[in-house]
């Protein structure tokens, strides 16, 4: 039934589309949906890198059965344990009993944990090989990238990567794979939204993989979501590497909450301010309206953000406590920061919104305005003014860091 994508020779992509899931781990909307990519390499060996979301495994067996023709899995390599890349493990079991399932000691402790098996698995360790015949795959341990027991596995002899949760990103696979094939304009912001959400906090890890790898010339790369990177792997590797250095481009995102619209026209002249001085990436998010993945991903992107919150109940406007909460998370570092508060009776945001700057060891514009009631003419100006003081610090760091433009 299935004529599945050759990405190299003896190696086919086995993976599906899931356009029916609304949001990502029930939290993260999936506006273009979301692909969930699997593996198979014919060899004298039969090995499946990663199985799919257990509710679309009859397809992944289908399409797995299309190319072994009556063949079985020797092997089944498991580079990152969430569901949705391992989900199928059972039902595909059933059928391949004699599969050997392989992982790292991390990997098999959470195989038993959470399916129950600890029969025909082999374990291995960083640096380790396994031979198919003509192929030969390599294990690299990434912890934290973004599970303890997460690695990638090589294969030496193309040196095709295949790279589990690292760098992908949402959006489905239509009709091709390989990113020669098809326009990625979704894909990138799509990629920042990603790792944003998913993988941000591990900054560090990353770097440290990125380090492992940095001596190999990868053919492709191969993540459990988005495209097969061929053309592209560059620029992928890229994000991934400033990303986790936590490098913004040049932009300012502005995240504030207004329930009467006072602190919107504070954000809106902290706005004016920042174009005055030649900031033009200045991208605005109503913390009540903007869905949080979609201002997290652009915090990650641009190098300056100001908060604005109104007092509310003795403390923030509660969807600004929601999205501190998510950037503390995180561990978002290396930002310029402005921030501004307004209240009625008693204000209190303002004073949040500071000790959060130097909780975060962030470098902070040294103008503070709250305004009381109405938004009067004189702090008006002086919201202006804070964008303006806010692009100072912005285009000085970039003006010595050349890959923030």
């Amino acid at each position: 039934m299935y004529i599945n994508t050759e990405i190299a020779k003896d190696i086919f992509y086995v993976g599906v589309n899931d356009r029916i899931t609304d949001k990502f781990e029930n939290m993260i909307p999936l506006p273009y949906g979301v692909s969930y990519n699997s593996y198979l390499i014919v060899d004298e060996k039969v090995a499946l890198i990663d199985t799919v979301e257990v509710s679309f495994g009859d397809v992944l067996i289908d399409k797995i059965a299309a190319e072994l023709k009556g063949r079985t899995i020797d092997y089944l390599i498991i580079n990152h344990m969430e569901p949705d890349h391992t989900g199928s493990l059972t039902m595909i079991r059933k059928l391949y009993p004699d599969m050997v399932i392989v992982g790292n000691k991390k990997t098999l402790e959470m195989v038993y944990g959470y399916y129950g098996i600890k029969d025909n698995v082999l374990e291995i360790a960083e640096g380790e090989t396994l031979s198919l015949g003509k192929r030969t795959l390599k294990f690299h341990m990434t912890p934290m990238v973004h599970w303890p027991e997460t690695m990638m596995t090589l294969e030496t002899s193309e040196n095709i990567l295949f790279s589990g949760d690292a760098f992908g990103c949402f959006g489905t696979l239509d009709g091709g794979v390989l990113d020669t094939d098809m326009n990625l304009d979704k894909y990138w912001d799509e990629m920042y939204r990603y790792y944003a959400n998913i993988v941000g906090k591990y900054g560090s890890p990353i770097q440290k993989a990125l380090q492992k790898l940095s001596n190999v010339d990868f053919r492709l790369i191969c993540s459990t979501h988005g495209p097969v990177w061929k053309e592209n792997i560059a620029k992928t590797v890229g994000i991934y590497d400033r990303l986790s250095r936590y490098e913004g481009m040049e932009g300012v995102v502005i995240a504030y909450g207004s329930m009467y619209g006072n602190t919107e026209g504070m954000a809106e002249a902290v706005a004016q301010g920042l174009v005055q001085n030649g900031i033009k990436n200045v991208i605005m998010h109503n913390v009540s309206k903007s869905d949080p993945s979609v201002i997290l991903r652009d915090i990650f992107k641009y190098k300056g953000l100001v908060l604005g919150s109104p007092t509310y109940c003795n403390d923030l406007h509660p969807e600004m406590s929601s999205l501190l909460q998510k950037i503390e998370l995180r561990a978002v570092k290396k930002r310029d920061y402005a921030f501004f508060g307004s209240f009625s009776w008693a204000g209190i945001s303002n004073k949040k919104l500071g000790e959060f700057g130097e909780k975060m060891k962030w470098r902070t514009c040294d103008l503070k305005i709250e305004e009381k009631m109405s938004l009067t003419f004189d702090n008006y100006r002086a919201c202006i003014l804070l964008g303006n003081k806010l692009a100072e610090l912005v285009k000085s760091e970039c003006e010595e860091d050349p890959s923030c433009h």
